[in-house]
């Protein structure tokens, strides 16, 4: 043990990476793919995170922010990269420099990216979004024909591609997604009245995995590249981060003993308990207390108490008592019988997207597996 080994850590398998995306790839023969490494990639590191991608078959990468791009490109990824929403006073120059593809929703960005393009001295690539019904970023349908008719006089602007996002993909047989498509397809078409031939982008990891029809020339996945399916269906994605810490501390504690702060669990009879360095300041939600197992020797023991800042307890019982420093997985693929970030989303009532894409913490160390040489 040394000063700089962790309390807790995520371990990132880009060998699981490689595999979902080369899936989603087989899904969608027709089209390229754009990975989604966004929020550092979900929580698991934007830059491995894309290589593995790209070296599975990704021509292109996608970012919320123009930094995120940017930062992927300084680490030498060539591959297409495209960037869709930033603050008003965002200057766009330094992206049309490094050759990244901008999205586009509205007259004002349409004027501020071709400002800057004269500045860079090149043109932008830009993609027209179109909002199809999600009413988040986009253009209103009613906007559209003065955006396209605008988008192809931009002396600085070369519009690539036309897109949109849909709302509830991971519904399968919605209604909306077959509204959504209405509309996208009209959007596209006066794109081309207006003079533009621009190639078309809708589909998520849900679409990419369902909606065949909605592939068009490129997909767009994001949660399924790291193994997290947001459909029921049955697809050999594997998840790519597990959650893990130690036993550093174990102690018997007699019947009628409590734990943790508020002592809201008491021993029913004579146990042990194993101590976690692993608490809500390390991603282990304060709401989970009492209500999640973790996987140490080989089987599931539950979190007893209250999850504290820096730690956690586990009742283990008296046999098969672990040692200190046996691992503890506190969610990782399930494959083997461990909790998974799934089941935490469930039992919290959120997404696993959101488990996993705040793991992104100042003490929790990030491992990488599954590399190639």
């Amino acid at each position: 043990m040394t000063a700089s080994s962790p309390h807790a850590e995520t371990v990132v398998d880009l060998g699981a990476v490689r595999h979902n995306v080369s899936l989603l790839a087989d899904r969608a023969p027709g089209a390229a793919v754009m990975c989604v490494v966004k929020a550092d990639a979900y929580g698991h590191g934007a830059v491995p995170v894309g290589r593995a991608a790209v070296e599975a078959g990704a021509t292109w990468l996608g970012t919320c922010s123009l930094q995120e791009a940017l930062d992927l490109r300084a680490a030498g990824l060539s591959v297409r990269l495209f960037s869709w929403l930033d603050v008003p006073e965002l200057d766009f120059a330094p992206g049309i420099e490094a050759d990244i593809d901008l999205g586009v929703s509205s007259l004002g960005e349409l004027a501020r990216v071709d400002a800057a393009a004269e500045l860079a001295g090149k043109r932008a690539r830009v993609h027209l979004k179109i909002d199809t019904g999600l009413s988040r970023n986009g253009c209103p349908p009613a906007d559209w024909p003065a955006l396209v008719e605008a988008a192809a006089k931009a002396r600085g602007v070369e519009v690539v591609a036309v897109w949109s996002h849909l709302a509830c993909a991971d519904e399968l047989g919605h209604a909306s997604i077959d509204a959504q498509a209405k509309l996208f397809s009209e959007a596209y078409d006066a794109a081309r009245a207006a003079g533009l031939d621009p190639f078309r982008h809708l589909a998520n990891s849900a679409a990419t995995l369902t909606r065949p029809d909605l592939h068009f020339e490129l997909v767009r996945p994001g949660i399924a590249m790291y193994g997290l399916n947001p459909v029921p269906t049955d697809d050999d994605l594997r998840p790519a981060m597990t959650f893990r810490s130690s036993v550093v501390l174990t102690k018997p504690l007699a019947a009628g003993e409590s734990v943790s702060y508020g002592h809201t669990w008491t021993a029913p009879e004579d146990t042990t308990l194993a101590l976690v360095p692993a608490g809500y300041a390390d991603g282990v939600p304060r709401t989970l207390s009492g209500r999640m197992d973790v996987w140490l020797g080989g089987r599931r023991r539950p979190v007893v108490g209250r999850v504290c800042m820096d730690q956690l307890v586990v009742n283990v019982g008296n046999e098969d008592v672990p040692r200190v420093g046996d691992e503890v997985v506190l969610f990782g693929s399930g494959r083997s019988g461990e909790p998974t970030a799934r089941e935490w989303a469930d039992k919290l009532g959120t997404i696993d997207y959101e488990i996993v894409t705040s793991m992104y913490r100042p003490r929790v160390q990030r491992r990488y597996v599954g590399e190639r040489a």
